[in-house]
Parts: structure tokens; sequence; C-alpha cells
């Protein structure tokens, strides 16, 4: 029998939750009265949108506001961070973790000088041709930008959803979120995308949090169209389901000093993988005894004066942990066929290092 495609259509694509087509008017009020003024929302053009939406990734609004303010400082334009220098880039994004996401601005900039003139799309599907920019951050700059009725559904938005519409599939899914993101874009009003966007985000980041209950929703301006509340169920939802156990490795740090105490030995890691062509202090895979510490320095052609413990560290990657034991190593000149000799001003000013040392940056240098 010939398969009937119309209706197939429409049972594939359901119809948005009742509760979703009565949240404007209550959200939007509660935001104009309600949401934060950050300095990327108090001048919304698509490039500072753009700029702070890649900043904020896994990153709390308080940490993100002086970089952003650093960054749009030293590159203001599209233009600016196109032609910036590698090591600047890099070090205005040190701290923020995840260089990948600046080393892809950079090209998307360059894409936007070549192919658009300077100027960021006014087009969700040629901001997602984008070097980096997903479809958080194309529908972000499309609504907080330009205005366009575009959802911008990160996991504030997806929790949100998951509640008023009691929906417990795993939010994990590329197919739950991309269909609450059409039921996003179905009630968003055409006379203020920017602030309905802003608006769930808000609610998710302040109000509706993680591991909330029924007793803490009395903040909420949704909280009487919420069925994950009327059913107990705010405690449960949304369903993720949780990540493959990350991997663990013991590394051993080295702070290679010269005797003076004003230079450290820095290395470039390889143009790939794992915090691809950062700048790091040596490290050996395993934990080595101070021996074993100073035998490697020896290897690298250095004369070893003094090789001296420093306190454990450990530091939490996506999919991996580093659980790290430190050696200040101090000798008679740096090996610098093995690297650079960076002094404190160095570190401070140009060479950009992974947070993944960060345990140890003040303790190489007096």
């Amino acid at each position: 029998m010939k398969q009937d495609l119309s209706d197939a259509k429409a049972v594939a694509v359901p119809a948005v939750p009742a509760p979703l087509e009565q949240i404007a008017p209550p959200l939007l009020a509660w935001y104009r009265a309600c949401g934060r003024k950050l300095p990327w929302r108090s001048d919304p053009t698509p490039y500072r949108v753009w700029v702070s939406e890649i900043m904020l990734q896994q990153t709390r609004v308080e940490t993100v506001k002086p970089y952003f303010a650093r960054f749009i400082e030293a590159l203001p334009t599209v233009k600016d961070l196109a032609e910036a220098p590698e090591e600047q880039l890099l070090k205005l994004w040190e701290g923020l973790g995840y260089y990948s996401r600046v080393r892809n601005m950079q090209k998307a900039a360059q894409q936007v000088m070549r192919d658009y003139g300077g100027e960021l799309p006014r087009d969700r599907d040629a901001l997602l041709s984008l070097c980096g920019i997903g479809s958080y951050t194309a529908g972000a700059i499309s609504a907080f930008a330009f205005g366009l009725p575009e959802p911008a559904v990160d996991g504030n938005v997806l929790r949100v959803v998951a509640r008023l519409t009691a929906i417990d599939r795993n939010i994990l899914e590329p197919s739950v979120k991309s269909e609450f993101e059409g039921y996003v874009r179905a009630v968003i009003p055409a006379d203020a995308a920017g602030d309905f966007g802003q608006a769930l985000i808000e609610l998710g980041a302040l109000v509706c949090l993680p591991g909330r209950t029924e007793s803490s929703c009395g903040d909420c301006p949704l909280a009487d169209l919420c069925r994950a509340r009327a059913q107990g169920l705010t405690g449960i939802l949304p369903v993720r389901y949780k990540m493959q156990t990350k991997k663990e490795e013991n590394r051993t740090v080295l702070l290679i000093c010269d005797q003076s105490g004003d230079h450290v030995l820095l290395q470039k890691r390889p143009d790939k993988g794992l915090l691809a062509g950062l700048w790091q202090y040596p490290n050996e895979m395993g934990h080595l005894s101070p021996e074993q510490a100073a035998q490697t320095v020896r290897k690298m052609g250095a004369e070893v004066l003094a090789a001296e413990p420093l306190p454990a560290a450990k530091h939490v990657f996506t999919h991996l942990i580093w659980h790290m034991i430190g050696y200040r190593v101090t000798v008679k000149e740096l090996p610098t066929a093995c690297g650079i000799a960076a002094s404190r001003q160095d570190l401070q000013a140009t060479y950009a290092l992974p947070s993944a040392f960060s345990a140890y940056r003040d303790k190489c240098l007096p």
C-alpha cells in the first residue's frame, strides 16, 4: 500500500506543548525587570555577541566579564581579530581554556573579511558556514544582534523546556535538542526575539537551576505553567545520560629554572592533539621520583643543581584527568635547544600557558 507521506510528515513534527505557547508575556516581563546587566547585552553588536558567546561556553559569566573587556579593547573589530598575531590571540584567551575556540574564531573572522566584507552575515545558514559556529551560537547572533526569530538553545534552555513540558527524554541526544529548538522557534515573539532568547537562558541560569525541587520554584515567573512542578518532577528533569568515564593519567611537570631564578624553560606542544600548539612546562607521563626527574633534565643536556618537589595538582579536561606532581629543577644553564627561556614578564605578557599548568605557574620564578 502506498504510504501517505503528508501524514508521516505531520506525525514527525509534533505540536508545540501547550505550556510553551503561554510563556512569552510573563517571561519577558520578568527578564526586563530582573535580567542581569551584562556588557555584551548593553551593546549587542554581532561581533560583541559572537565573542561573548564563544567565551561563555562552559565558563561562568563573572569569569568572562574581564576577559571580554580585555579582548574587545585589544581586538575591537572583526578585522582586528582576523589579523591578530597568534601569540597575542592566545594570550588574550589565557585561562579560558579550549584554545581551539579562539583559533576557530580567527579563522571565521578571516572568512568574514574575505566573503562578507568584514560584517557578520545576517543569515543563520551563512553563520553556520563559519568556522567554529554551531547551532546555538548562530541562533544567539541571529536573535540577540539582529533580532531574528531564531532559537538559541543551550543547556539552560534545554533544562527549562524539559521542565515546562515534563518531557523525560535525554536532552543530550541531538534529536531531542533539535525538537526543542523547533518548539522554541515556534513561540518566539516576532517583536522581541532577542529579549525572549536572553530571557530563556537567564531563567535557566538564575532560577531554574540543576537539582531544583518544587520548593525552590517560588521565584519562577513560569511556575504556574510548569508541568514538571505540577507533577513533582523538577528534581528529576531534565534527563541527562552520564558521559563515559574520563581517562586518567599521571603526569610529572618539570619547572626547569636557571640558577639565577630569572628564567624558566617552556616548550611548544605539537600542532595537533590535546592543547595543540600551546606553550607548556616540560612534562612526562607517570609520577617520577626526584632522581628520575633530575635524570630527565640531564638528558636534555643541562647540568642539574637541585630538584625540589612541588605540591600535587589535578586538572580535568573534557575526556581526561591529569593527576600531576611537579619539581622545580634548578640548572646551571637552560637547555634552550629543547625550548625557550621565558622570564616572568614573558609569562605575564607574551606566552599563553594552558590552565592545566596554573597550579605551577607561580612556583617557577621568584
